[in-house]
């Protein structure tokens, strides 16, 4: 055989051989890459899922959150409500309250002086007594009579009861009914002898009795008053009545 064509066989098969060799290693390197991009694009899609799945756990994290959110600041505006009418409550309570105590305050019994007498009152019983003065003062005697006599059928207790059938008697005197004046101006001597007006008390059954012609209880009357009490100006009335008696 002809050594050159052997040659030139031989170094075709080697380029052949060389050439196949490279062809396959291509090859193997294109499989990697592409398994390379297959994995990068399967990591992308995993961490894109993870996101999505992160995205919507933080959504719904934060409706929840708002959610909380405008429950509380609902439940702060329902205690708030609350609170204010509680407080709208405590405030009535404490008027009314104050309102009752302010009532209690007005009706307890207090310290009077009437006619150099002190005692306790309560405001209605006050009320009542200096209305019906008042009434006697404006000279509708007639009415004064009525609204004392209540007064003591009201009141049988009160302190202002000695005063109250003094102010009868004169009433009634001076309505003429004298019988009935001295019967209360007796009443209100033997409740308290030694009340201020007591001298005028026993006057004024005096003039009664003179006016129902009956001068000798009259002068009995006048002498007692001057007996009884002779440094009152009564007194000193009790003997010009008496002069005149004479």
């Amino acid at each position: 055989m002809n050594p050159a064509l052997s040659l030139r066989r031989v170094a075709c098969a080697a380029f052949v051989m060389c050439a196949s060799v490279g062809s396959h290693a291509a090859l193997f390197e294109d499989d990697e890459a592409r398994r390379a991009i297959l994995d990068l694009r399967q990591r992308v899609e995993t961490l894109r899922t993870q996101y999505d799945a992160a995205s919507q756990q933080n959504a719904r994290t934060v409706l929840e959150l708002q959610n909380q959110i405008d429950g509380l600041r609902n439940d702060v505006a329902r205690l708030t409500g609350q609170n204010e009418q509680l407080a709208k409550t405590v405030s009535d309570l404490q008027l009314r309250q104050q309102a009752v105590d302010d009532k209690i305050k007005r009706s307890e019994p207090a310290p009077v002086n009437v006619d150099g007498r002190e005692f306790n009152a309560d405001p209605r019983e006050k009320s009542d007594f200096d209305a019906a003065l008042g009434i006697f003062r404006a000279g509708q005697f007639p009415q004064a009579q009525a609204a004392f006599a209540d007064f003591i059928k009201r009141y049988p207790q009160s302190g202002y009861n000695p005063s109250a059938l003094f102010w009868l008697g004169n009433a009634q005197y001076a309505t003429r009914n004298y019988n009935e004046a001295i019967a209360n101006f007796r009443s209100m001597l033997s409740l308290a002898p030694d009340h201020a007006k007591a001298p005028e008390a026993v006057l004024s059954i005096a003039n009664c009795q003179i006016e129902l012609k009956d001068t000798r209880a009259a002068r009995r009357t006048l002498e007692d008053l001057i007996k009884a009490y002779p440094q009152s100006e009564a007194a000193s009335a009790a003997k010009e009545r008496l002069a005149r008696l004479k």
